[in-house]
């Protein structure tokens, strides 16, 4: 190393402002974090079965897909901090959204330069499988530089710093454009190395956790058996939602994951009758018409 190399020197932060306005206000939310973890068997057997018919499908496709169904009957999960809280005058309030939108961070490379960059998925709670898998396909191409949902991300990086905080800050103010922009729950995963389960938070109510899958002990009917299980974890804003309900959808998700049908569906499970009591008095049409898809 040249003494000229070893000389600290200062960047400017271009490719990652979204990320850093981001987290500017992700740090107002009140994070706890919860963990559990998935017996993937049905869900292997079902990627054995598709592989075998030429269908590949990921890990994260199939917690979407259960996600989706568990936050149709847990709305007020689905939900973020309404703007203008904490303040002197301004009551709390909370947004709960009428669909499910997630959030999915990505590690990809834009403009030559790797990013987290977050892909969309609307309607996740009508969404089957096959649609699922077919978006993410969609972000796993190698060039992202030409999809028109990353200008954003760009022209955030090339606006004065003023600027740039001033429009994130404008995006979120607004539920409707908060919600094509920022999803209504947060999904990341770090299955593909060597991380067993992480915590992250991504300015939604909930945010879901996967690590990776590994062959671990289990105790099926008094035996202790080999089964494949997902380390699957959730933040939650303690601001939008108690520990009880966090702890409800949790277990909800865990048990749709488990319980995926190999014929391409899982039975949503029904919140008990104080998780009920904590539904919107008058609930969005599009909440309540995704609550009955996800019942039948």
């Amino acid at each position: 190393m040249t003494a000229e190399e070893a000389v600290p020197r200062t960047e400017k932060v271009r490719g990652r402002r979204h990320t850093l306005y981001f987290l500017e206000q992700a740090d107002r939310q009140r994070a706890v974090f919860l963990d559990t973890e998935a017996d993937m068997t049905r869900v292997l057997a079902h990627r054995a079965a598709a592989r075998a018919e030429g269908r590949r499908y990921a890990y994260v496709s199939y917690v979407l897909h259960a996600l989706g169904r568990t936050l149709a009957v847990y709305p007020r999960a689905n939900a973020v901090m309404a703007p203008g809280w904490p303040g002197r005058l301004r009551a709390p309030r909370i947004t709960v959204f009428g669909g499910v939108t997630a959030k999915l961070a990505l590690d990809r490379r834009l403009d030559g330069e790797r990013r987290v960059l977050s892909a969309l998925l609307p309607r996740l709670e009508q969404a089957g499988l096959d649609e699922i898998q077919e978006r993410l396909e969609r972000y796993r191409a190698t060039d992202l530089d030409g999809l028109p949902e990353f200008a954003g991300v760009r022209a955030l990086g090339r606006a004065p710093a003023p600027l740039g905080r001033l429009a994130f800050g404008r995006a979120l103010r607004d539920p409707r454009r908060r919600e094509q922009v920022f999803g209504t729950v947060s999904v990341s995963s770090l299955g593909n190395g060597v991380v067993d389960g992480f915590h992250s938070v991504g300015g939604t109510a909930v945010t879901v956790n996967l690590g990776r899958v590994l062959e671990r002990p289990v105790v099926r009917e008094g035996r202790v058996v080999v089964a494949p299980v997902l380390r699957l974890g959730l933040a939650f804003d303690h601001r939008v939602i108690d520990g009880a309900l966090a702890a409800e959808v949790l277990g909800a998700l865990k048990q749709n994951v488990e319980d995926f049908d190999e014929h391409g569906g899982s039975e949503a499970r029904q919140p008990h009758e104080g998780a009920r009591a904590d539904r919107p008095a008058d609930p969005d049409q599009r909440t309540a018409g995704a609550m009955a898809a996800a019942q039948r």
